[in-house]
């Protein structure tokens, strides 16, 4: 059975509380590291109907999307709406993680989880984030030595590529110089020229590191005065996460991917609205988990068939239909984010297997509760 740090830990490897948005309020907002967890609940609100399913359950950990407290608060009496699912969730000792922006743009996140829901494949991200910025370090060593500095390399952070670590390049050559006067050279006499067989070491690096990985190389060279440089590398844009999702659909229209999505999306009073064709060809489609109307200029401007998102306001989505370009399909806020819980419960339970039960919530916390149906009536009535 692990405990609340090492859950919280792994949850923050999926999803880096980093790339999290600089207003965003991700991460642990309350629990005690040492507390062994047996059980966590996943919802999409922290609501106080979320947090009495949660206590009553038994859980240790409640991880949800939306944070608690997304401006900064001084207190949280519980005469609050915010202070009473907080003060329920500590009578119950159930701490509280929340993984918002960070869970929208990661692999497995919230637009990912959303647009497998929807059945769409050859994903890519539809803004891609910015890759983590990396460097190389090049640095000449006596061939003797070239070993042991390349491990230390390793160990101080650099030569890691994906699942692969100590990578690194390596070609030979000759190193020349001439110790003056003052120097304290490993090799060679002052005043006197000499040739080394060297090897050229080139490593990239995390840019974050670079201060530790140089001073280890320092620390490291046989030489008093090593010859190295330091190139910051461009971003090739490869990174797997970004903002939403573009995915293809088996050819279809407009009307069926509609329907599809009103099947594979929890119901909600506002259902599945639609602008365009009914009849329209589908084939690529656009999502974003959440409310998405911030992108429909970029969306514009793409080759897609639908753009699927929440929170479609009246005047940008008018604009965005009358350029011709996607169709749109708005979807319930709520709805398009719950399809992550299902995906970050497998997580944890493969991690952690029969060790750790896991429950999403049966709150459905969409804002709206009941629609009033509207009889046709003629102009000006």
């Amino acid at each position: 059975m692990p405990d609340l740090q090492e859950v919280v830990d792994r949850l923050h490897a999926w999803y880096p509380p980093e790339t999290a948005e600089e207003w965003d309020a991700v991460g642990l907002v309350w629990g005690e590291p040492e507390a062994q967890v047996s059980k966590v609940m996943f919802a999409v609100d922290p609501t106080l109907e979320v947090a009495e399913e949660a206590a009553a359950w038994g859980a240790d950990l409640l991880v949800v999307h939306h944070p608690l407290f997304l401006k900064p608060v001084h207190g949280f009496a519980a005469s609050t709406p915010k202070g009473r699912t907080l003060s329920t969730l500590v009578g119950a000792g159930c701490a509280l993680l929340a993984a918002h922006t960070n869970a929208d743009q990661a692999v497995d996140g919230v637009s990912e989880a959303m647009a497998l829901a929807l059945g769409l494949s050859e994903l890519r991200s539809l803004v891609p984030a910015p890759a983590p910025a990396v460097d190389s370090l090049v640095v000449y060593v006596p061939g003797p030595d070239a070993e042991r500095l390349r491990q230390v390399l390793s160990e101080a952070g650099a030569g890691a590529l994906g699942d692969y670590d100590q990578c690194s390049y390596s070609t030979p050559g000759e190193g020349r110089f001439r110790p003056l006067a003052g120097s304290d050279p490993a090799i060679g006499e002052h005043g006197r020229l000499e040739v080394v067989a060297e090897e050229r070491i080139e490593v990239v690096l995390p840019r974050r590191l670079r201060q530790q990985v140089v001073q280890a190389m320092l620390a490291a060279h046989p030489y008093e005065e090593p010859a190295f440089q330091v190139l910051e590398l461009a971003d090739a844009r490869q990174a797997g996460t970004g903002t939403g999702r573009v995915g293809t659909v088996g050819p279809t229209t407009l009307a069926e991917f509609a329907r599809t999505v009103g099947e594979r999306l929890p119901a909600t009073v506002q259902g599945v609205r639609v602008a365009g064709d009914p009849e329209r060809p589908v084939r690529t489609v656009a999502v974003v988990g959440g409310a998405g109307d911030f992108l429909l200029d970029r969306v514009a401007g793409m080759d897609v068939d639908v753009y699927v998102t929440s929170d479609l306001r009246h005047h940008p989505a008018s604009e965005f239909v009358e350029k011709g370009g996607p169709a749109l399909v708005d979807v319930a806020h709520w709805a398009a984010e719950w399809t992550w819980l299902p995906v970050v419960e497998r997580r944890v339970r493969e991690t952690w297997g029969d060790t750790v039960e896991t429950r999403v919530s049966t709150a459905r916390t969409d804002a709206w509760t009941f629609a009033v149906p509207q009889e046709p009536h003629s102009e000006g009535a």
